[in-house]
């Protein structure tokens, strides 16, 4: 296979060979690639087998069993040449479903068919991972293409079965959504009304212009720049004779995409694969989703497309490369998200980063002792900055309004199992201790209760270690000593209010493990 180096950095380390396989609604795709000590990667060539998944989920609600037989041939397939590059660590491989097989009722059943075929285990990826490991993939063309970045950007990916849409602010998001509006989605729409190919343009308008209006509502109605993702949209490229380099970004005008798209609108599929030698399943998603970039790019009135070689697996890619960990500019971003939401209902932002500041102290210092996963400092982080959300509902009771908002908003990179976390360990940050009983609580298995314990513990001493409000406190100092927690500050003030609330708001911690909290001042003479 030949291969493409991401960067030209000389590294002498021995790469690591990985792999990604990515199982959407019209083809199942793969893509190996090695990781260098320094966080290089260069990829193969990838491979890609049309199975269409997508056209019996939107079609029928369930996967055929032809189908699941078909993506366990391909996946075997796929098997011998992993064991060609001695890629058979479980930890290198990588293996994702998207709503093609998330949306489907058997697709439990698809999944443990793969698996006892197989052995390999598939992720429902989800739209917030979706979203983040999009944002990693669009990260390299930054730094190249400021001038793409430096306002309004609106990042839309066409799917066979959803449109994935990112707006960015000078390269920050905005806002992050997923729209049932895909290619195999819209083309088994128009085959439900069995109509002749050249009624195909005024049926899919129907079908798109209330999505596209969404968008709009969403994003809203000032220009912006238009970056594009998709196989649909990079055959189009390749058809009109650009070639896509490393990190460059062809250019596609608003009015070619326009003429090209009604050149090919109106033709069956069996025509269309025939003009242009294309599969039958590439031919039925080819006009639905240039027509939805089209109206989209239209809608936001870019008279240019920008259209990015990269795709899914690329940041699956970066995300193994990474350990699995939110890198710090993700991390960043989430954050901002959350302080977005929190600005929108009247937080005061002062005191809830200051809380979210001792709180992360606390989790560092007493990781090993409360034994807590390091990637859950997030869900405390995020937590702190909106646990009093639900003052903008009612300030009675506000910690379980802050339990619904939180559960019901949507900010970039965080999905709903980790939302309804964070909305947890907010609802505890005072009053009642979790309860078997309590709405979402109830629901969780025994890792996460206890999770949510934890960190609702360290978040109601933050809060009492600012009771005042006005971040007097700021580098705390905590130690175990037999069965004492000892938090130390350096302060040439009295604490006594401070002490007071460390004293009423440590029971929960101390019930958890068994320890007194007791809050010391460190003076200086």
């Amino acid at each position: 296979m030949n291969t493409t180096s991401a960067s030209n950095t000389i590294d002498n380390s021995p790469p690591r060979p990985v792999a990604v396989i990515d199982i959407g609604a019209t083809s199942i795709r793969m893509q190996i690639a090695e990781i260098f000590g320094s966080g290089r990667i260069r990829k193969h060539d990838a491979l890609t087998n049309g199975v269409s998944l997508g056209r019996d989920t939107f079609s029928n609600g369930s996967i055929g069993r032809s189908t699941i037989e078909e993506s366990v041939r391909v996946l075997k397939s796929y098997q011998k040449i992993l064991q060609e590059f001695g890629i058979t660590d479980p930890k290198e491989i990588r293996v994702v479903a998207t709503s093609g097989v998330r949306e489907a009722s058997n697709s439990l059943e698809f999944l443990d068919r793969v698996f006892i075929a197989t052995g390999l285990q598939i992720e429902l990826f989800n739209e917030a991972e979706l979203h983040r490991v999009t944002y990693l993939g669009i990260q390299p063309f930054f730094d190249m293409h400021q001038e793409l970045f430096c306002g309004r950007t609106l990042v839309c990916e066409v799917g066979g079965g959803t449109t994935e849409v990112l707006m960015l602010q000078k390269q920050d998001v905005t806002i992050s959504r997923s729209f049932r509006l895909g290619s195999i989605r819209l083309r088994k729409a128009l085959d439900a009304y069995d109509a002749p190919a050249a009624k195909t343009g005024r049926l899919l308008k129907s079908q798109v212009s209330h999505f596209v209006q969404q968008i709009l509502t969403l994003v809203g109605d000032q220009p912006a720049q238009y970056f594009a993702m998709g196989g649909e949209i990079r055959y189009l490229i390749h058809h009109l004779g650009r070639n896509f380099q490393e990190n460059n970004l062809p250019e596609l005008s608003t009015s070619e995409l326009r003429e090209f798209t009604e050149s090919i609108l109106n033709l069956s599929p069996d025509r269309l694969a025939a003009r242009l030698h294309l599969s039958q399943t590439e031919a039925e998603a080819l006009g639905p989703a240039l027509y939805v970039h089209l109206c989209i790019a239209e809608a936001i009135q870019s008279d240019r497309i920008f259209v990015a070689d990269v795709n899914l697996r690329d940041g699956l890619i970066k995300e193994i490369s990474q350990g699995f960990n939110w890198s710090e500019t993700i991390q960043s971003q989430v954050i901002r998200s959350a302080e977005k939401l929190a600005e929108k209902y009247g937080i005061e932002g002062s005191h809830a980063t200051h809380v979210a500041f001792l709180g992360c102290q606390i989790f560092d210092q007493l990781q090993s002792f409360l034994n807590i996963d390091p990637r859950h400092k997030m869900l405390l982080h995020l937590a702190s900055l909106l646990h009093e959300v639900g003052q903008f509902v009612n300030v009675r009771s506000y910690h379980k309004h802050s339990l619904y908002l939180i559960r019901n908003s949507e900010f970039f990179g965080v999905d709903s199992n980790d939302l309804l976390l964070v909305a947890l360990v907010a609802r505890y940050h005072r009053r009642a201790t979790p309860q078997p009983a309590h709405e979402g609580y109830s629901s969780l298995n025994r890792e996460n209760r206890v999770l949510v314990a934890k960190l609702a513990a360290i978040l109601r001493i933050a809060i009492a270690l600012d009771v005042t409000r006005t971040q007097r406190i700021e580098t705390i100092q905590c130690s175990v000593r037999k069965n004492e927690l000892i938090i130390q500050v350096n302060n040439s003030s009295e604490l006594a209010i401070e002490n007071a609330e460390v004293e009423k708001s440590s029971q929960m911690l101390e019930d958890l493990f068994g320890v007194r909290v007791t809050l010391a001042n460190v003076r200086y003479e």
